[in-house]
């Protein structure tokens, strides 16, 4: 059983706040792997191919973690998915597996990232292990919405979001099919809370990150704690629950 997310217009949940609080997750962690890591993205997995590509165009030392990241983000996928089928065998919705296990490895990314010290060598193997430990974490998450939050825009990758955002304000503006405009209306109201997310994550992660280093992973580590929390909140939603109860009926 999977979690299945109509938002009312007028209303509020935890189910509309779980997305959110996953985009402030996923920028915060991005912007954080950026500045202290050497530009390794750990969420934005397409920037470590390009910053990749420039430094062998280019003919400069490439780095190792990204590198490594694109690899690791596909493997632990695969893992994702594999825990997912787990959980859905055992008859339990996977939210909250997945999302404990997001918790657990941006728990080892925040201890390797204080144990590499202040002066952290992107390419010391403290700095290396503890990057693919926040790559696997952000590939959990990009798992886990398709997974587990049906009907939920992505949380991580906000380009196809911004073309989706941009494209519902012109239905708005331009439409005439009244079901289409409610259509991206409803959409329009989700992803810009995944894109607001994201950006006051990014903004977040940056100010602590100069303030006080990689101890400003603690940002991302309380925030996926609060995810659990609003897991339990969303799987004791009625609402919630017949929605899923109704997919699940309707798979089979």
């Amino acid at each position: 059983m999977v979690a299945v997310f109509e938002q009312d217009k007028g209303t509020f949940s935890a189910a509309k706040l779980l997305p959110a609080v996953l985009s402030l997750i996923a920028g915060s962690c991005d912007v954080i792997g950026f500045l202290a890591l050497g530009g390794l993205f750990t969420a934005h997995v397409t920037g470590n191919l390009v910053i990749l590509a420039a430094h062998m165009v280019s003919g400069g030392a490439a780095q190792v973690a990204p590198m490594l990241a694109v690899p690791v983000f596909m493997v632990v996928l695969g893992l994702t998915r594999l825990v997912a089928a787990g959980c859905e065998r055992a008859g339990f919705t996977p939210l909250r597996p997945l999302l404990a296990l997001q918790f657990i490895l941006l728990v080892g990314f925040l201890v390797l990232g204080i144990a590499a010290g202040p002066d952290i060598d992107p390419n010391g193997a403290h700095a290396i292990l503890a990057g693919m430990l926040g790559v696997s974490a952000m590939a959990v998450q990009n798992a886990l919405v398709p997974i587990a939050l049906k009907g939920v825009p992505t949380t991580a990758v906000m380009t196809t979001n911004i073309t989706r955002f941009t494209v519902d304000l012109a239905e708005l503006v331009l439409g005439r099919d009244a079901t289409e405009i409610n259509r991206a209306r409803r959409r329009a109201r989700q992803i810009g809370a995944a894109i607001a997310g994201l950006l006051i994550g990014c903004a977040l992660g940056a100010a602590a990150e100069a303030a006080v280093g990689l101890w400003s992973l603690t940002l991302p580590v309380v925030l996926a704690l609060i995810t659990l929390g609003l897991a339990f909140a969303v799987d004791a939603e009625p609402g919630h629950r017949l929605r899923a109860l109704q997919h699940e009926e309707n798979r089979g």
